[in-house]
Parts: structure tokens; sequence; C-alpha cells
């Protein structure tokens, strides 16, 4: 198979290949449609094969290779082609899989027992569903049951084939991979995390600060000279303060997509309820719109439904505070295993100039099969093309957001070399709403012991939280990071907002059960859609709807003045309660916490240059009309 963006100068994805030909000689293998996880050593029973599944059959681009010049031709400033961008109609027609070739998988699905049940505009996907027994017919392998442990030892049985599927040689050429085979979508989560218990209003000014420094609890032993309660979240001026935007930047013109699992039924009468309160305008008629998944949703358990909604409303009142002008069109995932089918439908539809997910799998790239980590090469290319801009959280457990088995890596989607990953920081807005610092995210929890803090002790050590970000395992280093980050592969993130919830962003969300309540939200599921928010502003300066593949404009311009460096600060806040991360473990209920900033709790910290935390840095004022040019 096509190593996925090997043209993207020096970027070489491990991908499947063709295996040899089956005993049979009219069936051959995809080879890497099985995840790491699933050995003989984890395997703990069969499946019932009456269980339905749904599935989804990527087809290979008729040109994969000139596909991924052409992108980086429209993506590279300075280019000829630069910004010269295809419709999706034209890419199809260029270089998506032919009618006849969707026709004969089609037909050849059909004749296995397989349903199908849509084929998406773009031919990248042909959606089918089949009973268990029918799909291990089809693709010549058994599905079994395995024990999967994620980061923070979280387990699952989650289901996989035994062995490399199979398909007939007459459409191996087609078939780059096969989605819902196995279970891998079901270690996806949102990158989230809220702070809704109010911090304890007690003497001494105990309680949170409106902005940094506000409030100082005088009561407890103070760290540093700079430091503040912690903050009860950030509202839409001080959001916008951060990075210096104008009332005139916008976003106008501009539409932001949202890709993200389920759909909750307030998140349009809470962000309006919200803006309302923290500053920014309502969402007009029309200003938001939700594209469902045909055939409804499926409210798996395993999906964790309700923490979708908060996700859901955070990505919202995010990019509106940002970009308030723009449109908002959110692409709902019928669950965590319709993710690409979601973000395809997004990139097919091409209606979205930019486009932000804040999800991501619960443990390093290399536990995604190789075939759904291809199955992104078709779609980042194609969006690169049509102008698109992709955004992927980072994660919110650090080194560990990208760890199994003891190796640190980056996480998937965000280390894909076609997207742009959005890493994190902390930081602090004064009186006046305007930036005094940032630093990296990275916490250190520290419990209060006589007149002083000493570190947390848990299976976590003194972790609470921070943006993930490493070197992948799996690509090479593109062009765009040469000069910019050393060693031969790609390095995540590429960009920050921030995204600490001690310092965070204030979010209003209609709590099942609770009703609704306004609270500060984190997590580098705030950095995506704040970066979308901004992009989309750039595309309003440069009087279009849309800029494209960020990532070889960003590196161009850091170390100038549009992006700040982002460096360790010393600097903290004192909290009652401390937060719970990715399942970051910490210790529980009410107490005298103080949280350090950038202080090294695992591997990570920022620094000069790119750094595994920030990358190249943080917009500043100058980053919206230079990313415009």
């Amino acid at each position: 198979m096509i190593a996925g963006c090997a043209a993207l100068a020096g970027i070489a994805a491990a991908t499947p290949a063709i295996a040899a030909s089956d005993q049979d000689g009219d069936r051959v293998a995809v080879a890497g449609s099985t995840p790491v996880w699933a050995t003989p050593a984890a395997k703990v029973g069969d499946t019932d094969d009456s269980t339905q599944r749904r599935i989804q059959v990527a087809l290979s681009l008729r040109d994969q290779a000139g596909a991924e010049r052409l992108a980086k031709e429209i993506s590279t400033p300075g280019s000829p082609a630069f910004r010269k961008t295809l419709t999706a109609g034209q890419f199809t027609d260029r270089f998506a899989a032919t009618i006849q070739t969707v026709d004969q998988v089609r037909d050849w699905l059909r004749t296995q027992g397989v349903r199908i049940t849509g084929v998406s505009s773009n031919h990248h996907f042909i959606e089918a569903v089949a009973d268990t027994g029918t799909l291990e017919h089809a693709f010549g392998t058994k599905l079994s049951t395995y024990k999967h442990r994620g980061k923070h030892g979280k387990i699952q049985n989650l289901v996989a084939p035994e062995s490399a599927i199979t398909v007939p040689a007459s459409v191996r050429g087609a078939v780059t991979a096969v989605l819902g085979l196995d279970d891998s979508e079901q270690t996806i989560a949102p990158q989230r995390v809220d702070r809704r218990a109010p911090v304890a209003q007690a003497t001494g000014g105990a309680g949170c600060a409106t902005y940094w420094g506000q409030t100082v609890n005088d009561s407890v032993p103070k760290k540093y000279v700079d430091q503040s309660n912690v903050l009860c979240g950030y509202n839409s001026a001080q959001t916008r303060g951060l990075y210096g935007l104008t009332p005139a930047q916008t976003g106008a013109g501009t539409n932001i997509g949202i890709v993200a699992a389920y759909n909750g039924a307030t998140t349009l009468a809470d962000a309006n309820r919200a803006a309302q309160k923290f500053g920014s305008p309502p969402l007009a008629a029309g200003q938001y719109t939700v594209k469902l998944p045909d055939g409804g949703f499926n409210p798996d358990p395993s999906c964790e439904p309700d923490s979708w909604a908060g996700e859901q409303a955070l990505d919202v009142q995010a990019a509106h505070t940002i970009a308030p002008a723009a449109r908002i069109t959110y692409y709902a995932g019928a669950d965590c295993r319709g993710l690409y089918t979601a973000l395809n439908k997004a990139v097919a539809d091409n209606q979205v100039g930019i486009i932000t997910n804040s999800w991501g799998y619960n443990g390093d790239e290399t536990t995604v099969s190789p075939a759904a980590r291809q199955a992104m090469d078709a779609i980042g290319v194609q969006a690169a093309i049509q102008g698109q801009s992709i955004l992927f959280s980072s994660g919110d457990a650090g080194d560990l957001s990208g760890v199994t088995g003891g190796k640190r890596s980056a996480t998937f989607p965000s280390a894909h070399p076609w997207v742009t990953a959005a890493g994190g920081t902390s930081a602090a807005v004064d009186g006046a709403g305007k930036k005094m610092w940032d630093t990296g995210w990275a916490s250190t929890g520290l419990v209060q012991s006589g007149n002083g803090y000493v570190p947390t002790q848990d299976k976590d050590g003194p972790f609470a939280g921070g943006a993930g970000g490493g070197v992948s395992q799996v690509y090479e280093r593109p062009e765009y990071q040469a000069g910019k980050v050393a060693g031969a592969r790609r390095a995540v993130p590429d960009l920050a907002a921030l995204a600490d919830a001690y310092t965070g962003f204030a979010v209003g969300h209609t709590i099942p059960g609770h009703g609704y309540a306004e609270y500060a939200s984190g997590g580098t599921s705030l950095a995506s859609p704040l970066l979308a928010g901004m992009i989309a502003a750039a595309a309003q300066a440069a009087g279009t709807d849309r800029i494209g593949f960020a990532n070889p404009a960003i590196y161009q311009l850091a170390g100038t003045s549009a992006i700040a460096d982002v460096r360790h600060r010393d600097g903290g806040v004192w909290t009652d309660q401390l937060l719970a991360y990715g399942g970051v473990s910490v210790p529980p209920g009410a107490g005298s916490y103080f949280v350090d900033f950038d202080a090294k709790p695992q591997s990570l910290q920022s620094g000069p240059g790119w750094d595994p935390l920030t990358g190249v840095g943080t917009p500043v004022a100058g980053f919206v009309p230079a990313l415009a040019k």
C-alpha cells in the first residue's frame, strides 16, 4: 500500500502492505488490520456471532502520491499553487475512487451478505452493517475479545480480528482499510476536564479569582510572590485579550466545523445563555447548524455519551468566543466509532473551512491499527487540497497521553502530519483583561503540610494534568518542521492556546439531572477550538472563508512577532480541589492544594523554540494578520 503522506517531504507512515495471496490464490491479506494489543496472551474469549457491527470500508485514492504533492503545493506559502484550491467535486473527479470501483467493492460486499448503508460523496467510505459471523466470513478472519490496558491502568474488553483480514484480489487494490472490525475507537475520549465544584468561600479570601491575583488566600502558605487563587474561568473579553484580538477580528464570512460524538439537545440554548453572561454576542438564527449521522445515534455506554455533551458545549462556546461572527457547523458521530465518518463528511461536504477535533485515543499512536491510521491519509490530503484546516487536541495527561506498555509517544490523530496539533498553556490575565504571561501547561500538585506544601503522592506522583506531546514513532518529520524541530520524526504539538482549567474558560452547560451550571473548563479540548477561531479570523482578514492546512505557515511564522515563544515561568494557584484530567490520579475531596505551573512533574516542560507542551508557541496580536498573508 502507498505509505501515508510519503510525498510530504519525507513523511512515511508505517502503513499496511499487500501480503501474499492465500492458499486459494484469489484472496489477499490487508496487513496491519489488527491492532498491536490483540495478542494471543491478551485474548479472553470469543464473540457473539449475532452481534451487529457497523463498518467503514475505506477506498484508496487513484493517485495518493499525486494528491499529496498537490496538497503540499497548495499549503506552502510562496508556492505558485499556494491557496489555489480544488472544489470537492474537482477533487473527487481527479483523485477519488471511480464509481466503477465503488460499485465493484459494493457488489462484492453484498454477495457476502453485508448490508450497504451508504457511500460517502467523496467515495472514501462505503458504510455497511452485518452480524459478526457474516463479517468473519466476508473478511476471512475470526473476531475475538481481548483485554486492553490503557493509560492509568484502565482495562477494557475489546474486539479485534485474530489475524489479518483478507479480501478478493480483484478488489484488494481498491480497499485500503476496514474500520469497525476492531474496537480501538472505544478508547477515544474527549480531551477535556471541568471544574464544576466551586472553590470554597471561606475566611482569608479563599474564593476563586475573576482575574489573576484578584483573590489570594492569605490563610494558607504562600509559595510565590506571583500567585493567585484558582481562576473562576475567563470570560469572553479576557479570553480574546490573551491573543490581542481586536473587535473587528470576528471570523465573519467563515464557517467552523466541529466534529464530536452524539448531540446535546441544549447546546444552542446553553451557548446563548453563556454568551449573555460572559460577554459574547448570541448566536444568530442559522449561525449554528447540526449535521446528524445517517441511521441515528448508538447510545453505547462504552463511549460515555454524557461526556460528549459537555465537550460539544465547550467547543461551540470557545469557537464562538474567538470568532463570534463565524458560522458553526457541528458534525455528530453516531458514537465514538462514528468519528471518522463524521470527520470525512465535514471534508467531503466542503462547507466548512476549519475543522476542530477535541478527541483522541487513550494510548499512543502505535495502539491504533495501521489500517485506521491510514484512513486519515486520504481525509487529511483532501482537506488540504480543498483549503480546509484540520485541528486535533494533543491530550491532557502529559507524557502519559501517549503511553502504553511504558513507551511514550505522540497521540493519534494529533500526530498525523496533515493536522495541526493543539498544545496547551496556563495563562494569567490582569484586571484590565490583558495577558500578563503564560507558560506551558504541566501541573504539579502540592498539598499543604504545616507552613508549606509537599508533592501529592499517588500512582501518578505529583502530576496533576498537562498537555500531551512528544515524538512520533510512526511518522517521519515533515518538511515544514525542518529547522524548527530536532530529530527525524514528527513532533507534537504544533501550536498552543489556553488549556489549563485552573486558569480556564468559563462555560455554561445544562448537565443531565442537575440543570444549567456555569463553571471553568479546560484541556487541549479548549485549545483546539480557540485556535480554530483564530484561523477563522485570519481567513476573514484574507478575504476568504479558509486559509488551508496551516502548519507550513505556522512554522514559517515561528520566531516572529506573530507567535510568542512560551517558556517556563514560576507561578501557580491555590485551590481546594485537584482535577482528574484525562484519568490522572489526584487526591480526592477538599483540602488545601497548590498547583505549581510547568515545574516538570513528568518529562515535559516548556522551553526555548519548539517544545512538547506548546509547540512553536502561542498566538499573539500579530498572528491573525500574519497568517492571512
